[in-house]
């Protein structure tokens, strides 16, 4: 078997290739089940109300009211 014939250029361009498809197909796999930081689970409205609490945008009355209807 020779290793040094023309066909050995073409073969190392189609293991590029596919591999090129191969990191892109798993790129998008990871990019399509990506989940979204405000939405991601039941404690998120909780933590972003505690934020702003925190940052002094709300104060307490209110901060304890919407607390209650998230409840």
């Amino acid at each position: 078997m020779m290793w040094n014939g023309p066909m050995m250029g073409w073969m190392w361009i189609w293991s590029l290739v596919g591999l090129a498809v191969l990191i892109g197909l798993v790129w998008l796999v990871f990019r399509l089940t990506e989940r979204d930081p405000a939405t991601a689970g039941p404690g998120t409205a909780r933590r972003i109300l505690d934020e702003r609490y925190a940052r002094g945008e709300i104060d307490e009355e209110e901060y304890r009211r919407r607390r209650a209807g998230l409840s």
